[in-house]
């Protein structure tokens, strides 16, 4: 009965095809997460601060799309040999990963980015926001970025990972949300949740608290607040009884990099509440990927065994 629902459901909207097919070919196992890669999915912004550290000069904000890709090269299970490590080692992938960086095989990824122009994304054939498209690299070339590498466990479950709350609405400075649909919901989903599992100061936690100095005094009080509560500080910025204070390290920042929350975007087109249109173009990429999937010996016959 559920596989009928899920059937019916891609049956009904089509425009999720591209994700089908990874889910279902190797993709959707992999045999290691050392040995797979990482998407944003969603189009965040950069803003005025991130863009003039590369080489921006006019402000305003580009938007962007983060990938992560292994160094280790990527690897997957076939559904047989998946099913048959599930039943041997269910905890494989996360076994996997502690023993590696136990023995000092430290994994690491690259960091690349695409980045696009507010004019190119009005007149885009796609719309940039649908998270069912992803850029044609032809179009939006990869910029590498840096690496990201995990060279420590944790110390405590319970506290590093029980504990941890992740959300796409967590952003250093210089990246900013788009007005991708799903990326909105996701922003308010994610912290909901974890207030009703953690309590409403789960940000203050150290496994979620952030490493550089946040001065914000609205977000106070509540249940399980073991912070200074900002003292007798206004819970708003830009009091003329008593002006904001920024942390010593915010000071030594250059001018150009603190928001002084004057700038707002300029909004094109309409708000509408989803993007559920099918159309040709939905088949595009999902044909592409098929083409790539056909020319991996046995990949076509796997796909259809899952």
């Amino acid at each position: 009965m559920y596989a009928n629902k899920s059937n019916s459901f891609h049956n009904s909207s089509p425009e999720g095809f591209h994700q089908l097919l990874h889910l279902f070919s190797d993709r959707g196992t992999p045999a290691s997460l050392r040995h797979m890669n990482a998407y944003s999915g969603h189009t965040y912004k950069l803003t005025t601060a991130r863009l003039l550290t590369w080489g921006y000069q006019d402000g305003g904000f580009r938007y962007v799309k983060f990938h992560i890709k292994t160094d280790q090269g990527v690897r997957n299970f076939t559904r047989e040999e998946a099913e048959t490590m599930a039943g041997k080692n269910p905890d494989f992938l996360i076994q996997d990963m502690f023993e590696a960086i136990e023995r000092g095989e430290y994994p690491t990824w690259t960091v690349f980015a695409q980045v696009m122009e507010p004019a190119q994304a009005e007149n885009y054939r796609w719309n940039i926001f649908d998270m069912t498209k992803v850029w044609p690299h032809k179009d939006f070339p990869l910029r590498e970025l840096g690496k990201l590498t995990l060279n420590r466990n944790p110390n405590n479950y319970f506290t590093d990972i029980e504990q941890a709350a992740f959300s796409p609405s967590t952003m250093v400075p210089g990246i900013a949300p788009s007005a991708d649909p799903m990326l909105q919901a996701r922003m308010f989903a994610y912290p909901d949740a974890a207030r009703y599992r953690l309590g409403a100061n789960y940000q203050q936690l150290p496994t979620n608290a952030a490493k550089s100095p946040v001065y914000c005094p609205f977000q106070r009080d509540g249940k399980m607040n073991f912070s200074d509560n900002y003292g007798a500080d206004p819970n708003y910025v830009g009091s003329s009884l008593q002006p904001t204070k920024f942390y010593p390290q915010l000071k030594r920042m250059a001018p150009s990099t603190i928001s002084t929350l004057t700038e707002h975007e300029k909004w094109m087109g309409e708000v509408c509440t989803f993007t559920s249109q099918v159309t040709d173009d939905d088949f595009v990429q999902p044909a592409a990927l098929w083409e790539v999937i056909k020319r991996e010996p046995g990949h076509e016959q796997r796909f259809y065994g899952n």
